[in-house]
């Protein structure tokens, strides 16, 4: 709820040229620990659209993206998995798992959901040129937003239990 209340209170507001948006409560699905369950992941990505469709009155584009970003997580984390795999209590944090690994988990999800909204918000391949610069500048300030936060607030040892 704290990365929606962010979006909805600050950065909805922010905006790059009026090409590039951060969607900053995208924060909370790509943070989820790894162990979360696919159908919760939907579930969470759903509602989380949902809230901000209803903030934006976007009329479902939010949360079908959403449920995109959540539904090819774990791909992405397959993908990403390292040699020794992942611990159960792992989540995804860029001081455990590594600069690069997180940077390319990031590049690919928030890629991909951006693709999903830009394309599904335009309903066409009409201005499809300036829709590309909006996903790649969209991409990078809600990548670099999130990487910092990731930065600042999240712990940097992991835990021993």
């Amino acid at each position: 709820m704290f990365y929606m209340a962010v979006h909805m209170l600050l950065v909805s507001k922010l905006a790059l040229f009026d090409l590039g948006w951060c969607f900053f409560y995208l924060g909370f699905l790509l943070f989820l620990p790894i162990g979360t369950p696919i159908v919760l992941q939907l579930v969470l990505g759903f509602v989380t659209g949902l809230l901000m469709d209803i903030f934006y009155d976007t009329g479902g584009v939010h949360a079908a993206a959403a449920v995109l970003l959540c539904y090819l997580r774990p791909w992405v984390l397959r993908l990403l998995t390292p040699r020794d795999g992942y611990e159960t209590q792992d989540s995804v944090n860029v001081h455990q798992m590594g600069g690069q690994w997180f940077v390319v988990y990031m590049a690919l999800l928030i890629g991909l959901h951006h693709t999903a909204f830009f394309l599904l918000e335009l309903g066409s391949f009409q201005a499809f040129g300036l829709t590309l610069v909006k996903i790649v500048v969209s991409t990078l300030f809600t990548g670099l937003t999130l990487l910092i936060i990731q930065l600042i607030f999240f712990p940097t040892k992991r835990r021993n239990r």
